[in-house]
This record gives C-alpha cells, sequence and structure tokens, in this order.
C-alpha cells in the first residue's frame, strides 16, 4: 500500500481526528489511536485498522512515554484547541527538537491563531465562518447546512490528510518535518474555490437557492417519484436537457427557454408533476443508457446494491457484516487495503505498542501498575 511503513500517532478525539487517521490507515499506514486511560469506551467510529493505546497524559509519566512515542513517529494527529498540547509540555516547538522528521499536524475547527482559535465550535459554526453556509439554502429560507460534511471531513479530515501526505512527500527532500495548521474553516473555504472563483460568471448573481447549480434551476434539481423515492437532474448543457425532455415525453415547443429564469418554477412544476406518474424504477429503466444526466437518488439500503456501484465495488463489509465505502481513489499499482476487522478497544493494544517502540516488560508492567497506561483485555469485553 502506499503509505505502508509510515507510524502514525492519532491523538483520541471527534470526528474529523479519527476519519483523517483511518484514511491514512486505509491506505497503509500503521495508525496508533492514544485515547485516555481512564476511558472505557470510544466514540470514534472511524477507527478502522488503528490500534489503541490507552494513557495518562494528566501525568508527567505519561508525557514522557508520548514523547518517546512521538520519537519514533512519522505523524501526530491532534484535534485539541490551540494551547492544550503546549500546556501540557507537548507542544511542536518541543516535539520537533526530540524528532525534527516529525510531521505534527493540528486538526482544529478555527486554526492556531485569530480570535477563535480557542473558542468551541462544531462544523455548523465553521461552515458559517467560511462563507459557504450564506450560498447554501432555498431562496427566502433559513440556510441548509448538508449534515457535518462540508468543515468536518471535506474541510478537515481529507485536506488534513493531504497535508500530511504532501510533508511527507517534502520530507524525501529536505529530511526536515514541518507543523501542519489544518483549519476545518479555512478547509471549507478553499474547498470553495469554484464559488469564489465564478463570483463573476452570472452562476450566484440571483438570490440564493435561485441560481443553476443551487436548486434554482429546474434541470438541476431532484424530483419526488410515484413510490415516494426521488430522481437527481442534473441536465444543464443543452443536448442533455433535450435528453431530459425526451425522457419525460414532453415537447421542448411547450415548455418556456431552458434558460428563461421567470419561468424556471413553471417549468419545474410541470418535471414535478412529470416524475410523479412513475416510480424510482421506472424512471431508471427510462434514462438510464441515455445522457440525459438523471440518476436514482439512493438510500443507504439501496446503493450497495446498485448495479454501478456492483460493478465497481465501491462499497465493501466489514467481518461483522457492517457495508463501507472504498477508500478513495483508487491506485492502480498501491491501491487501499482497509481493515474488515472490528475496531479496537480502548487501549487494547497498550503492551504491544509499548513493546514494540522499545519498551521492555518491566517498563510497561510499572507503567501500568502506576496508572500512566492502561490495557484492556478483549475476552473481558465479551
Amino acid at each position: 500500500m502506499a503509505l505502508t511503513g509510515v507510524r502514525v500517532l492519532e491523538l483520541a478525539g471527534l470526528a474529523p481526528g479519527p476519519f483523517c487517521g483511518m484514511i491514512l490507515a486505509d491506505f497503509g499506514a500503521k495508525v496508533i489511536r492514544v485515547d485516555r486511560a481512564t476511558a472505557t469506551f470510544s466514540g470514534d467510529g472511524m477507527a478502522r485498522g488503528k490500534k489503541s493505546i490507552a494513557l495518562n497524559l494528566k501525568s508527567a509519566a505519561g508525557i514522557n512515554v508520548l514523547k518517546n512515542l512521538c520519537k519514533q513517529s512519522d505523524v501526530l494527529i491532534e484535534p485539541f484547541r490551540h494551547g492544550v498540547m503546549e500546556n501540557l509540555g507537548l507542544g511542536p516547538e518541543v516535539i520537533l527538537k526530540e524528532n525534527p522528521r516529525l510531521i505534527y499536524a493540528r486538526l482544529t475547527g478555527y486554526g492556531q491563531s485569530g480570535k477563535y482559535a480557542q473558542s468551541a465550535g462544531h462544523d455548523i459554526n465553521y461552515v458559517s465562518i467560511s462563507g459557504l453556509l450564506s450560498r447554501l439554502g432555498k431562496h427566502d429560507e433559513n440556510p441548509t447546512f448538508p449534515l457535518n460534511l462540508i468543515a468536518d471531513f471535506a474541510g478537515g479530515s481529507y485536506t488534513c490528510a493531504l497535508g500530511i501526505v504532501m510533508a511527507l512527500f517534502e520530507r524525501t527532500r529536505s529530511g526536515q518535518g514541518q507543523v501542519i495548521d489544518s483549519s476545518m474553516v479555512e478547509g471549507a473555504s478553499y474547498l470553495g474555490s469554484f464559488v469564489w472563483k465564478t463570483q463573476k460568471s452570472g452562476l450566484w448573481s440571483r438570490p440564493r437557492g435561485e441560481n443553476v447549480l443551487d436548486g434554482g434551476a429546474p434541470f438541476y434539481c431532484t424530483y419526488r417519484t410515484a413510490d415516494g423515492k426521488y430522481m437527481a437532474v442534473g441536465a444543464i448543457e443543452p443536448q442533455f436537457y433535450k435528453e431530459l425532455l425526451k425522457g419525460l415525453n414532453l415537447n421542448s415547443s411547450d415548455l418556456p427557454n431552458q434558460m428563461s429564469f421567470s419561468d424556471w418554477p413553471k417549468i419545474k412544476d410541470k418535471f414535478a408533476e412529470k416524475f410523479l406518474e412513475k416510480t424510482q424504477k421506472q424512471w431508471c429503466q427510462i434514462f438510464d443508457g441515455t445522457d440525459a444526466c438523471v440518476t436514482p437518488v439512493l438510500s443507504f439500503e439501496d446503493v450497495t446494491m446498485h448495479e454501478h456501484n456492483r460493478e465497481r465495488g465501491s462499497f465493501f463489509s466489514n467481518d461483522e457484516g457492517e457495508p463501507s465505502p472504498r477508500p478513495a481513489p483508487l491506485l492502480s499499482r498501491t491501491p487501499a487495503a482497509p481493515s474488515s476487522s472490528r475496531d479496537p478497544l480502548v487501549g487494547e493494544h497498550t503492551r504491544e505498542v509499548l513493546a514494540e517502540y522499545g519498551f521492555s516488560a518491566k517498563e510497561i508492567s510499572d507503567l501500568q501498575s502506576s496508572g500512566v497506561i492502561a490495557c484492556s483485555n478483549p475476552k473481558s469485553q465479551l
């Protein structure tokens, strides 16, 4: 796999950090999640392929253990607000002195500086500050946030993982590590570069929810079907729009011009009436194989069985039969090979990992006796 041989320490946190770690693990990195020694349960739903050690970072001995792990690692992912690691004596100015090759990735909502650097927040807050939230939703309604995907995972996890890989690549030339300041606000903003760079194109000249790509256009929208499901329509170009009308059994001469903005509500109502005449399956039979850019809105229950996804193997199941998306993108020589094993228990691999990092059996035993580390026995969880 592409990242085989890369050692990653992931300090336990909420969704963005764990997904960043899972991306690296899926592509071959050895990812060790550092849990709290007092924790009995992990909220990490993206622990695939990771190992877990449980460590008390409120003790001097625990801090020294983490420092020793950092000396022999390639990447550290930390998800805390600005200043937390510095207060623990684990800031980058300390850790990079002991391991100048370390990639110190700081994945936070607001970044390491600025007015909000030490403020609490979640995806909705980060997307609001990025400017993107103001563009999402229908006209005359409150802005609509698309789950917690834009800031947490696209602007956060994926952007941070990209930064880590770039820093690892640069290290092959310089031999030096560096600090990554990955702000979810800025990651979300950067994700919206297309919107920023097309401000003068006319794409966004109308109010929110009334433009071509934000749900205003009848040819770029979703429609309910006779069986209560939905179809997605993206027939922007004239040749695609022509195919859409053909599938709906409509004549262009009976409708206003495609780009007549004032007539869009009328056209949308007509399309809605037509889509209600057939089931989702029936519409798929009509549009599959055409260039009308019409596809079914698949539920989680249906998506794994869709013919296209099955042919590509876009989803896989773990040992417990739970489906997940296959890691993306596909690499021809060194593809990802995600683990199918269950997620690790908190502290399940404490002894194993510390031994791999050079701690003796006595040192490990002493650390456990003093409460610096915790070791979980999987059998006790059965």
